[in-house]
């Protein structure tokens, strides 16, 4: 099986252009590919880690990939699956955020001996002369086409900015850009992608009059990498400063069981013959599989001592026998207490376990808190200074447990 025939099985192609030449070129190890990240935030999250898993997996098999960071049309924002425009960022965030792209994504790639480029599009994009974008450029578009993408008529009713609309067109000079310096031949990206994918193959053959060879291809379909890693808390983040190693690897054991094999496929090196024989599980014995795809993606993002860590903890939770060391812990002060009392919802707004207060009192009217294994039964209980002379243990749902100490 060549890595072309191993992607489609993982489940991670939706939609390809030139199929036939894609599968040729891949196996053959001789594409040249980028992928492109929005420094949108400070770190990397789990959507982001499908992107990087691909990457690697085709690095393997001798192809080069590029990974681009988006400090120029960061600038912009890509108006697809979003119902408003994004939020600007100011130069000096997005040019942090890119740091700690690079940071995150060296531990992953190789990119020594020209093994892999990671460029910035700002390099190229923030010295466009306006009018020549238009000439060079923009004559290669057709705002019928780009109006007939789903991506800008799920905009047209709430309205697009005219800044949003000239993404595509800076996508679209990405690939042809890098296809012009460094020989990129393919783009990945995932389904939501398409159009500007499109746009940028387009613009090659059209620049070039038709002699180019560049080819697209996109991954999971969108709704299901929107899916992934996603909580109530927000993203499940790959910096440990945003989502600790415990609660990464407690997301992954907790997954549905009919997203466990997904996972395993789509994120993991496990062989597939290996994943083939998980598929048999069934009800509790799940419960297996999960602990496996945990462990693993817990060990590839934050190393095997931190994945031992927190599968222990997980263990003296469901498994028993294990200590909790390694449990999320908040340290209370004096300045937490009130006339030497804490209520259990200040607690866990304090650990971030809640949003809001208004959020606890209904998870404890629905009985959905405890605390060492008691449910709370009112929104106003409270604990004294002198309770915490041992731990507490405060249980939100049946899976997110947090330890306070004094």
């Amino acid at each position: 099986m060549g890595v072309y025939e191993e992607l489609q099985e993982r489940g991670l192609i939706a939609q390809v252009t030139d199929e036939n030449e894609i599968r040729d070129l891949v196996n053959a190890g001789k594409a040249v590919f980028y992928i492109g990240f929005d420094p949108t935030a400070d770190s990397l999250h789990v959507g982001h880690f499908m992107a990087l898993c691909l990457m690697k997996r085709l690095q393997m098999a001798g192809n080069k990939p590029i990974a681009l960071i988006g400090g120029g049309t960061g600038m912009i924002g890509d108006p697809s699956g979003k119902t408003d425009m994004r939020k600007m960022m100011t130069p000096e965030t997005i040019q942090h955020n890119c740091d700690c792209f690079k940071k995150q994504m060296s531990k992953f790639i190789d990119f020594s001996e020209n093994k892999a480029l990671m460029v910035n599009n700002a390099d190229w994009l923030l010295e466009l002369n306006y009018i020549e974008v238009l000439r060079e450029v923009g004559a290669c578009f057709s705002v019928n086409r780009m109006l007939s993408f789903e991506c800008y008529k799920q905009r047209m009713e709430r309205g697009l900015s005219f800044l949003e609309f000239n993404y595509m067109i800076m996508q679209s000079y990405d690939f042809y850009t890098l296809y012009k310096k460094y020989g990129c031949n393919l783009q990945f990206g995932g389904d939501d992608q398409w159009s500007n994918m499109i746009g940028g193959m387009e613009l090659i053959r059209r620049k070039l009059s038709g002699n180019a060879n560049a080819m697209t291809i996109t991954l999971l379909t969108n709704s299901e990498g929107k899916k992934m890693g996603k909580t109530e808390k927000g993203a499940v983040w790959l910096d440990a400063e945003k989502t600790s190693p415990y609660d990464f690897y407690q997301y992954w054991r907790n997954v549905g069981d009919e997203d466990v094999i997904k996972c395993m496929k789509l994120l993991t090196f496990i062989p597939m013959d290996e994943i083939r024989e998980y598929e048999k599980l069934e009800g509790a014995q799940l419960n297996k599989a999960k602990e496996v795809l945990a462990f693993e993606l817990t060990k590839m993002i934050h190393g095997e001592d931190e994945a031992n860590k927190a599968q222990s903890a997980a263990k003296a939770l469901f498994a028993g026998g294990a200590d909790n060391s390694n449990m999320p812990t908040t340290q209370l002060s004096d300045d937490d207490f009130i006339d030497g009392e804490i209520t259990v919802l200040d607690m866990m707004l304090k650990a971030g376990m809640i949003k809001s207060k208004g959020e606890g009192r209904r998870l404890i009217d629905q009985g959905g808190v405890s605390v060492n294994d008691k449910k709370v039964s009112g929104a106003l209980t409270t604990l004294k200074a002198n309770d915490f002379v041992n731990e507490i243990i405060v249980k939100k749902g049946k899976k997110m447990f947090h330890k306070f100490t004094k």
